[in-house]
């Protein structure tokens, strides 16, 4: 199928969704020519990117991520009247490299609002299961109108880490009822969130869920006990009654102020650019290296030969590397062509 590059930009910049699903498919895709006219899509979309609501919602597995965000979701669409874009990524098998993506089915109210557009995506197995093209996506949906761009992480692992270097506002969920309060949550991800919100603070659970978040609210000052610093909010809320949905997202306006006021916005979406530029560096040299046939040719010969008399890891890689030298002047971006994302 052939692509238009400048047809699928005026697509996505008036508000088509195919055209926005297609180009959605076309960041995701690793083909070497796919990736070239992403590139070139992403470019001219760019300035037309940037003013959205940027929020990463993690949080263990069981604390009601995907049926918090359908129905804040549906709350910001109805009463903000905001457009919603979701990115909701799911685990990939390590084995098969499938992905349930179920994540649409639990915000099925969501999904069918015209104001929004919820995008399960594969992780493909890459850091913190964020997929590879998450902020290439995030510069499509903002620069198709989106307001509001919410990331869904699979909550384990260094996923949280990973998305709160691409949005403005991090939000934790926790959820009461798994013995400890505090069982699971590290310190590390402490001191990333920007607001806390303890999930189901709903019937018989309301209670603990109070308690609950007073022992968050008491290990978020152990975090941090610098005197000047801003103190992280620990609410309560149900995703499925609505109660206190509206005092949460007042918390991730009021830390996007707070970001604005002094700056820290602007700082961080310079660092995020940052981070995305070294991040495309360090993937499309992976990739080389994985797709490049002399070389993993070379390397098949070297794994052969490991165990044996004939090499050790430290000499193959070595042998490795002085091949990739010898063979990066042949390699596409070494001609100005990207191959993959980040």
């Amino acid at each position: 199928m052939k692509i238009d590059v400048a047809e699928l930009v005026d697509g996505v910049l008036s508000g088509s969704r195919v055209d926005i699903a297609r180009a959605l498919t076309l960041v995701e895709s690793s083909r070497p020519d796919h990736r070239e006219k992403a590139h070139q899509m992403l470019r001219q979309l760019a300035p037309h990117s940037g003013n959205a609501i940027r929020v990463g919602i993690s949080g263990v597995p069981g604390a009601g991520k995907s049926t918090f965000i359908n129905k804040m979701g549906c709350k910001l669409i109805d009463e903000y009247h905001h457009q919603i874009a979701v990115l909701a990524v799911d685990p990939s098998s390590t084995r098969t490299g499938g992905s349930i993506l179920g994540d649409r089915t639990r915000m099925a109210d969501l999904a069918n609002r015209d104001e929004a557009f919820v995008r399960p995506s594969p992780s493909g197995g890459h850091l913190g299961g964020v997929a590879r093209a998450t902020r290439e996506a995030m510069i499509v949906m903002e620069a198709a109108g989106y307001g509001v761009i919410i990331i869904e992480t699979v909550g384990v692992g260094q996923s949280e880490v990973a998305v709160a270097g691409m949005v403005d506002t991090f939000l934790m969920l926790a959820v009461t009822g798994t013995g400890d309060q505090l069982q699971g949550i590290k310190k590390g991800i402490l001191e990333l969130a920007d607001v806390v919100a303890v999930n189901k603070a709903d019937g018989d659970n309301a209670g603990n869920a109070r308690v609950s978040a007073r022992d968050l609210s008491i290990a978020m000052r152990l975090v941090s006990s610098e005197a000047d610093k801003r103190r992280v909010p620990v609410l309560t809320c149900s995703a499925y009654t609505g109660d206190g949905l509206d005092d949460v997202w007042k918390a991730v306006l009021d830390h996007r102020a707070y970001l604005e006021k002094d700056g820290s916005l602007t700082r961080r979406r310079i660092d995020q650019q940052r981070e995305w530029l070294w991040n495309m560096v360090e993937n499309e040299v992976l990739e080389s290296l994985h797709t490049d046939r002399t070389i993993q040719q070379a390397a098949a010969g070297i794994e052969a030969g490991l165990g044996t008399e004939a090499t050790n890891a430290l000499d193959g890689a070595s042998q490795i590397l002085q091949l990739f030298a010898q063979r990066v002047p042949e390699l596409s971006w070494a001609h100005g062509e990207m191959t993959s994302g980040s």
